[in-house]
C-alpha cells in the first residue's frame, strides 16, 4: 500500500507537484490530493442541497471547481452543453492533434446523496492525473484529453452527446474510471480490449494484486458511448452494488456478502466514511501507470490504418469484405479485429502488414447473429478504423430484463415497438417507457 502522508493541511490541500526528475517515467499521484479534491466535492454537495445531480446547483459549482484547477494548470476547457446538462473537456497542449488518448469519469450523482464514491472518486482521480501531467510536462507521443460527462445517471446522456457531436474523431483510447474507491473494494479492469486490459494488469501486479474482468458496469458506464463509435476502451473500477464473494476476499480483504459499496446510489454515499483510501491511491496510480505508456515517451513513428468502404449490410450466414488500408513507413502491423458480437468473425489476408500496405478483410456471420448494427474495430492494439456491419432481420423480440441490448436494437413492450439508443444491459425496473434515454418510441 503506497498511501501518501502530508505534514500538514496545507500541503493536504496542494493541488500542483514539483517536477520530477524523469517525466517519462510513471507518477506515483499523491492520494492526499486526490482526498482534497473529494472533500471539496462534499462540501460543494452539503452546500447544494446534498447532491450534485445533473442539471442542479451542485453540479454547476462541481464543474466550476474543477474547471478553476484546470485553468489554473494550463489546460485548455469548454464547457458542452447539451438538454440536461453539460460535460467539461480539457486539452492539454501537445502531442498529434489527430490521435489522442482521452480520459474520462461522469461528475453528476444521483439526485439521492453527494455521489462521493460514485463518481466523486473517478472525478477526483482523473482531476489530479491532469494536474500530475501539467507539472510534470513530458514529452508527449500521443495528445491527452479528459471529460467529466453530465447526465450519466440518466443514461450516459453526457458522453452520448460529445460522441455523436464529433467529439470521438481522433480519439484512438478512451479509459473509462466509475467509482474506484468502493468501501469494499475490489480490482476490476476492464476486458473490452486485451492490450489495454494487459497495460493495466502489469500495473497490479507490481503489487502482487490479481484483477478480475469488469463486467458490472458493462453498458452502464460512459464508455459505451466510445465502444458503439468503434474507439478502443478500457478502464477500471471497484464494484458496485454486486455482492463480493469469499474468493474476493482471499485475494483483496474485506467481507464477503456484502456489496462492494453498501452506499451505491444512496445518502450515505459520503466523504469520507464511503471511501476506501487504499484502493483509491491504487487505482489513481494504475490510471497514470497507463496513461504514461500510451502516451509519453521519446515514441516511434507512426501510422494509421483506414478501411474502404466502411459498412455493408448483410443478411445473416452472409459474409462482407473490405479492405483495410496502412500509412506510414517500416513498421510491422498484425491485425486483429475488436468489439465483435457474437456470431461475427473476421479474418484478414494477409494477417500481417508493413505499413504502406493493405489487406483484404473478410467480416462473415452466422445463421444465428443477433440481427442489429454493430460497429467492429479493424486494426491492431494501438491503431483501429471502424466499420458498421449491418445485420438484417425482421422486427424486434419481446423485452426482457437482464438482457444485454445493442445500440440500434429493437423491442417490443406491451405491443409497441422500441428501438435501443445506448447499448446497456436491462434491469427489472428499465422498462422502456419509462428509460427515454435508452429506448425510442418507433
Amino acid at each position: 500500500m503506497r498511501i501518501k502522508l502530508v505534514a500538514s493541511a496545507l500541503a493536504l490541500a496542494a493541488t500542483s507537484l514539483a517536477p520530477v526528475a524523469d517525466p517519462s517515467t510513471p507518477p506515483d499521484v499523491p492520494v492526499a490530493n486526490v482526498q482534497a479534491h473529494l472533500s471539496q466535492l462534499q462540501t460543494i454537495a452539503s452546500q447544494n442541497g446534498g447532491n450534485r445531480a445533473s442539471g442542479r446547483s451542485g453540479f454547476t459549482a462541481s464543474i466550476n471547481y474543477v474547471k478553476g484547477k484546470l485553468d489554473a494548470a494550463g489546460f485548455t476547457t469548454r464547457v458542452q452543453s447539451f438538454s440536461g446538462g453539460s460535460n467539461l473537456i480539457a486539452d492539454w497542449p501537445g502531442g498529434p492533434a489527430n490521435q489522442t488518448v482521452m480520459l474520462g469519469a461522469h461528475l453528476d450523482s444521483v439526485s439521492a446523496g453527494p455521489g462521493i464514491n460514485d463518481n466523486g472518486s473517478g472525478s477526483a482521480s482523473l482531476l489530479e492525473i491532469a494536474l500530475t501531467l501539467a507539472a510534470t510536462r513530458p514529452t508527449l507521443t500521443k495528445h491527452v484529453r479528459f471529460g467529466w460527462w453530465g447526465a450519466e445517471e440518466q443514461g450516459m446522456v453526457g458522453s452520448r452527446y460529445y460522441v455523436q457531436s464529433g467529439g470521438a474523431s481522433g480519439v484512438e483510447v478512451y479509459l473509462n474510471f466509475d467509482m474506484v474507491a468502493s468501501p469494499n473494494a475490489g480490482y476490476f479492469v476492464y476486458d473490452d480490449d486485451p492490450a489495454l486490459q494487459r497495460l493495466f494488469n502489469d500495473y497490479y501486479g507490481t503489487l502482487g494484486l490479481q484483477t478480475e474482468p469488469e463486467d458490472e458496469g458493462d453498458g452502464r458506464s460512459d464508455h459505451a458511448s466510445f465502444k458503439n463509435a468503434g474507439v478502443r476502451v478500457g478502464g477500471v473500477a471497484a464494484g458496485a452494488d454486486y455482492i463480493k464473494t469469499s474468493a474476493e476476499v482471499a485475494k483483496w480483504g474485506g467481507t464477503a456478502g456484502q456489496p462492494f459499496d453498501r452506499c451505491y446510489h444512496s445518502s450515505c454515499d459520503s466523504y469520507p466514511a464511503n471511501i476506501n483510501v487504499t484502493a483509491l491511491d491504487r487505482n489513481t496510480d494504475a490510471t497514470a501507470y497507463v496513461l504514461w505508456k500510451l502516451a509519453v515517451g521519446a515514441g516511434t513513428p507512426d501510422y494509421s490504418v483506414s478501411v474502404n468502404p466502411a459498412s455493408a449490410t448483410v443478411q445473416p450466414g452472409q459474409s462482407a469484405t473490405t479492405t483495410l488500408s496502412s500509412s506510414g513507413q517500416g513498421q510491422t502491423i498484425s491485425l486483429s479485429a475488436t468489439n465483435l458480437p457474437s456470431g461475427v468473425s473476421v479474418t484478414f489476408n494477409p494477417q500481417t502488414i508493413t505499413a504502406g500496405q493493405s489487406s483484404t478483410v473478410t467480416i462473415a456471420t452466422t445463421s444465428g447473429v443477433t440481427p442489429n448494427t454493430y460497429t467492429i474495430g479493424l486494426g491492431d492494439p494501438g491503431h483501429s478504423a471502424p466499420f458498421a456491419l449491418t445485420v438484417s432481420g425482421g422486427q424486434g423480440t419481446t423485452w426482457q430484463p437482464w438482457t444485454a441490448y445493442a445500440t440500434g436494437a429493437t423491442v417490443t413492450y406491451n405491443g409497441v415497438q422500441y428501438r435501443c439508443l445506448q447499448a446497456h444491459t436491462s434491469q427489472p425496473d428499465w422498462e422502456p417507457p419509462n428509460v427515454p434515454a435508452l429506448w425510442q418510441r418507433s
